[in-house]
């Protein structure tokens, strides 16, 4: 399995990889025999120590700390990402990578099967919400192929799933204001049972509805990241 997530990678000796938690090697010993160099970012005080002690500094750079709060913009632009991400903080950790997508090519991670399905969920789908919506503005979202729960030890009662992330380099649909447009995603998936009209009251007229051709009766999940846009950028030139 190891080796079937190296090769959806493809790494290359001369290119800048940055492994979020490293833990045990399973993926940075396979890493460092195909680069040059390797950066990692673990938070664990004993395993930065083992990881210290076992490679020299110039094929190993160890940022030791919190990825939630790693700023992957300083180490320059064309990032390759990688990483099993802790589960319980994986759509924060995706969210935070998201604000530093202009410095990465692309992003290689094991999620728990679920999360992936609803990043790459769309409109419609009971898997589709603020996450699918918010990811999919900035990313081009592919899931690769699932990891049973066999191939960890101990195995975990979930499956997971491997996903690549390529940021678009330029965005299909442009939110002039993006802090409004994840305000009214936030909105709308906030209490999904409520219609359109109900979760964005304050934000949008029945004039408005109308003028944007969406139906004041329908529920965030049935509208496209283009049609969120659109609801924003609407707001904005409104309240302009």
């Amino acid at each position: 399995m190891v080796e079937q997530i190296i090769a959806a990678i493809r790494p290359q000796p001369d290119e800048r990889i940055v492994e979020i938690g490293p833990g045990l090697g399973a993926l940075t010993l396979p890493l460092l025999q195909r680069l040059g160099h390797l950066d990692v970012i673990e938070i664990d005080r004993d395993i930065v120590a083992d990881l210290r002690a076992a490679h020299s500094v110039d094929r190993l750079t160890i940022h030791e700390g919190d990825a939630l709060e790693f700023d992957f913009t300083a180490l320059g632009g064309d990032l390759r990402v990688v990483g099993n991400l802790p589960y319980n903080i994986s759509t924060p950790l995706l969210f935070h990578l998201t604000g530093a997508a202009c410095a990465v090519r692309d992003a290689h991670f094991m999620l728990q099967r679920e999360v992936v399905e609803r990043m790459s969920a769309q409109p419609g789908s009971a898997e589709y919400g603020r996450l699918s919506v918010m990811l999919q503005y900035r990313w081009s979202i592919d899931s690769l192929f699932d990891v049973p729960p066999t191939a960890f030890r101990p195995a975990p009662k979930v499956w997971s799933s491997i996903v690549r992330m390529i940021p678009y380099k330029a965005l299909p649909h442009v939110a002039r204001n993006e802090d409004l447009f994840a305000d009214v995603v936030m909105r709308a998936f906030g209490q999904r049972r409520k219609t359109l009209r109900n979760t964005l009251r304050e934000k949008l007229t029945t004039a408005g509805f109308e003028q944007l051709g969406i139906d004041p009766a329908a529920r965030g999940e049935t509208l496209s990241v283009d049609d969120f846009v659109r609801i924003a950028n609407f707001i904005a030139d409104d309240a302009a």
